[in-house]
């Protein structure tokens, strides 16, 4: 008793253009399309999240490596503050034989002098020029250094072209300026 109804006209028509079998074998392709999208949208999603983990790692490794530079820029800069400091410098002109200047002395567009032109004055024996090398000779670890020559000759006289201005009495042009850039 289970009989279909038959149909007429237009719907007749209809129904032919549709397999009737086709229901089941049409499913299966569209289920496999589905599970391969959403195994491609989970690798590619972990691939993604991978892919940011490496660059968050490198961006850590580059902060510390910035903190790390930064650390030893302010390092340097505070030790070429420290070489800059009035009494490293002080120390520094001490220990190379370096006196103090007087009142410096200007010359006016028109060619006149204004200041008094003196040459500074010859410190006292001082322990910077008591240690100078003792031997004339050619130190062990160097052994084509011109500076055993120079200390030699600078320890037999204390400073003859300092000395030869204020004795002979000369122009002040002639005498070696004791601060550099004047």
């Amino acid at each position: 008793m289970s009989r279909k109804p038959r149909l007429r006209g237009r719907a007749a028509r209809l129904a032919r253009l549709i397999p009737a079998g086709a229901g089941g074998a049409a499913r299966t392709p569209f289920v496999l399309l589905v599970v391969a999208l959403l195994g491609g949208g989970l690798i590619g999603l972990l691939v993604l999240n991978s892919a940011l983990s490496e660059g968050a790692f490198k961006l850590s490794d580059l902060q510390r490596e910035t903190k790390n530079l930064t650390d030893e820029e302010q390092a340097l800069q505070r030790d070429v503050d420290a070489y800059a400091a009035p009494d490293a410098l002080r120390h520094r002109a001490d220990t190379l034989g370096m006196v103090p200047g007087g009142d410096p002395a200007f010359l006016g567009p028109d060619g006149t002098v204004k200041g008094v032109p003196r040459p500074a004055a010859q410190p006292s024996a001082s322990p910077a020029s008591l240690s100078a090398p003792a031997s004339p000779g050619p130190s062990p670890s160097t052994t084509a250094s011109p500076s055993p020559s120079r200390t030699a000759s600078a320890s037999a006289s204390p400073s003859p072209s300092r000395a030869t201005p204020s004795a002979t009495g000369s122009t002040p042009s002639a005498a070696p300026s004791p601060t550099p850039g004047r």
